[in-house]
Order: structure tokens, then C-alpha cells, then sequence
């Protein structure tokens, strides 16, 4: 029995982890509900904590080289220690805050490419800590978000490539240690354009969205005119149009470096 209980706490003959999402689609701010099933093994096991996190894989530049890491924003302890008996099924639902920060991953339906966020859950037993796979879900725009992201469509722009980078944006309410980018295409009427970033920062009030032209890499140039920044409210945000506001804004730019 000894040597089973070994066997146990290596991985051997354990207790195994299952999470199942009641909705795997939320929007920043919302909950990710579900229920983690421990499944025990051929012995009984000391199960010493049982969390489950949101994590996303974000790209880091460092030198002259990127890479892709993954990074936990979010985490819930669920529970204290209990014995899981051999053989038992042990269920523990969850409700996980999905932060305001949390990069969009969908756009009317589409999944953005480049976007890998998601649940995961982490065992420990016996000192020994077993990580489950990632459960991916889908973080839909605010309706404040979407009405941003409409108008770039309105235009004409067509969604490029969205991306998650380790860093910070200067003179933003951002708390994660990462922010997304999303790249749209112009159309042919913003011709020397070659692309648009945008950025949405929020909290449960506001959002910052950044937006910028020809952006450098690793660069947000606040002083250039192809750099904009400004605050929406989550609640307000109706009575401004976006398109219009967004065409004023590139036609401005465009003629001045006579590029329309």
C-alpha cells in the first residue's frame, strides 16, 4: 500500500482532473462558470489545493528576438485540503471574474486569429502540482468596444491580425502585464496608409482606446500626430459618431503628410 500511495503522489495510479464551462462565451467584466471533476485513483489521496486561473499567450520581445509565454492574469482558490477517497468524483463548481482588462478574442463571431486565452486548472497533491489543459473561451467586446470596432468597419477596414504583447501603454489605466492589439487594413480611399492599431484599456467605468498609424514596433510615439489616445465611457458612449469621429481624425493626418 505504501508503495501505491508512492505511485499515487508521482502521478501513477492518481486522481485525475477534468473542467467542464458551463458558457465558454463572456465579455470583460463577466463571470466563466463551471465545475472541476477530480476523478480518484486506485488509492485514497491528500488533494492540498485545487485553483483555477485564466491565462493567456502573449508574444515578448526581448533583444532582437520574440517569443511566446504564457501568462496566469486571474486565480481562484477553490476550497481547502480533503482526502479524495479511491475511486470517488469529487465536484467543485466555480465562478472565475473575467477582468475588464481581458483582450477581446471575438468579433461578430469571428475568432481572431493569434488569440489563445483560456481556464486552466491546477491540482496540487502531495507537494506535486498537476496542470490541466487549457480551456479556451471566447471574451466577446463590450458594447462600448463594439461600437469602435463597427465603425472601423463602417469605413471600410478590414480586420488584419490581433496580438497580445507583454508590456504596458504609457498613460493608461492598464493593470495586466500585457495589452492586445488589433490591426485593421485600410481602404483604398486612405491610400499611403498601411495599417491601423487599436488598443482598448477598460476598467469597470471607462475604457482608453489608443489608436495609431504606421506604428513602430515597441514604440507608442505620443508625440506624433499618427499616435491618439482618449477615454470612453462604458455607459456614454452612444452619443458620439465613431465613424465620423475616426474619418476626421485619418483625413486629417493623411493631408497633412499628403498621403490622401
Amino acid at each position: 500500500m505504501a508503495f501505491k500511495k508512492l505511485l499515487a503522489s508521482l502521478g501513477a495510479g492518481g486522481a485525475s482532473v477534468e473542467t467542464v464551462l458551463t458558457e465558454v462565451n463572456v465579455v470583460p467584466g463577466g463571470v466563466v462558470q463551471g465545475e472541476v471533476r477530480i476523478q480518484g485513483g486506485s488509492v485514497n489521496q491528500n488533494i492540498e489545493g485545487l485553483s483555477v486561473g485564466l491565462q493567456a499567450r502573449v508574444e515578448v520581445e526581448s533583444g532582437d528576438q520574440d517569443y511566446k509565454q504564457d501568462v496566469e492574469f486571474a486565480k481562484v482558490r477553490l476550497g481547502g485540503a480533503f482526502e479524495l477517497q479511491a475511486g470517488a468524483v469529487h465536484a467543485v463548481p466555480f465562478g472565475l471574474e473575467i477582468p475588464w482588462e481581458t483582450p477581446v478574442t471575438v468579433i461578430d463571431g469571428q475568432e481572431l486569429r493569434g488569440m489563445h486565452i483560456g481556464v486552466t486548472t491546477e491540482l496540487q497533491i502531495a507537494r506535486a502540482v498537476d496542470s490541466s489543459d487549457l480551456d479556451p473561451i471566447r471574451v466577446h467586446p463590450l458594447p462600448a468596444q463594439k461600437a469602435l470596432l463597427d465603425a472601423f468597419i463602417q469605413l471600410g477596414f478590414r480586420f488584419k491580425n490581433a496580438d497580445m504583447e507583454r508590456g504596458h501603454i504609457r498613460g493608461t489605466r492598464q493593470r495586466l502585464p500585457f495589452y492586445q492589439e488589433i490591426e485593421f487594413y485600410p481602404p483604398s480611399q486612405y491610400r499611403g496608409l498601411n495599417q491601423v492599431e487599436l488598443s482598448f484599456v477598460a476598467d469597470e467605468n471607462a475604457m482608453d482606446v489608443v489608436l495609431e498609424m504606421d506604428k513602430k514596433p515597441g514604440l507608442f510615439s505620443e508625440g506624433s500626430d499618427t499616435f491618439r489616445s482618449f477615454q470612453v465611457g462604458l455607459h456614454d458612449f452612444h452619443a458620439t459618431d465613431w465613424a465620423g469621429y475616426l474619418n476626421q481624425w485619418l483625413s486629417e493626418v493623411g493631408s497633412k503628410r499628403n498621403w490622401f
